[in-house]
């Protein structure tokens, strides 16, 4: 099926979430290169009761590996600290407090674009974690099968919620406006093409929906890190 303009704009409406938009700052950096600071402003109601993430001394170097324990199997997902450090140091702060813990995935797309959307706790699609936070995007950015990126509201709005590319997603690569932030391996990505086989219930407006697979989040855990140094 080819998808129009008009189309795609409604298509790419599934990456957007309910939060209002926040100002943001591009992240300090110190001297020694190997740290920074991150800003994370507190804005509307947490979908589950969160502490704000730390936000000075955040590492820029290295990647670290967390794995989603879901319906169908592990995926796991590599996200680099040097491309976007505030992202994942948000990411890894809500993993550690259980904030993925027992959450669905609400949004499919299977149409123009390849995502499944997860990280809100309502599985309403307008839940976040009580805080937003500025893009880590450079214009490069290519929307590829494998890719993990920020879903957002606008500019330096992004929250908990994420989107995992299945199969090549080329008609973002056109706005170039979510922060990647990870990457999963071959078979995590066949896990999640599993669930998007089953396809979607077409419940939203533009022609995605929740999932007909459940996609649930049992939890959250870290298996490898990497400093950078070797």
């Amino acid at each position: 099926m080819k998808i129009t303009v008009p189309q795609l704009r409604v298509l790419l409406c599934l990456l957007l979430v309910g939060l209002p938009a926040a100002c943001g700052t591009v992240p300090s950096e110190d001297s020694s290169g190997q740290r920074e600071d991150c800003e994370y402003v507190a804005t509307g109601q947490a979908a589950k009761p969160v502490t704000l993430p730390k936000s000075t001394g955040v590492p820029v170097t290295g990647t670290v590996t967390f794995v989603l324990k879901t319906t169908e199997g592990d995926v796991a997902i590599t996200m680099d600290r040097v491309k976007a450090p505030c992202t994942v140091n948000s990411f890894e702060s809500l993993a550690a407090q259980g904030y993925f813990d027992k959450t669905s995935c609400h949004r499919l797309a299977d149409s123009g674009i390849f995502v499944l959307q997860c990280g809100d706790p309502t599985g309403t699609g307008t839940g976040g974690p009580g805080y937003s936070f500025a893009d880590e995007t450079d214009g490069s950015e290519s929307y590829t099968a494998g890719v993990v990126a920020m879903a957002n509201a606008g500019p330096n709005t992004n929250g908990s919620q994420f989107f995992l590319v299945w199969d090549d997603s080329t008609q973002l690569d056109a706005m170039p406006n979510y922060t990647i932030f990870g990457r999963m391996d071959e078979t995590s990505r066949g896990i999640v093409a599993t669930i998007a086989r089953e396809g979607q219930d077409g419940s939203n407006p533009d022609g995605t929906g929740k999932p007909n697979n459940p996609a649930e989040i049992f939890g959250v855990t870290k298996i490898a890190e990497r400093d950078g140094n070797g």
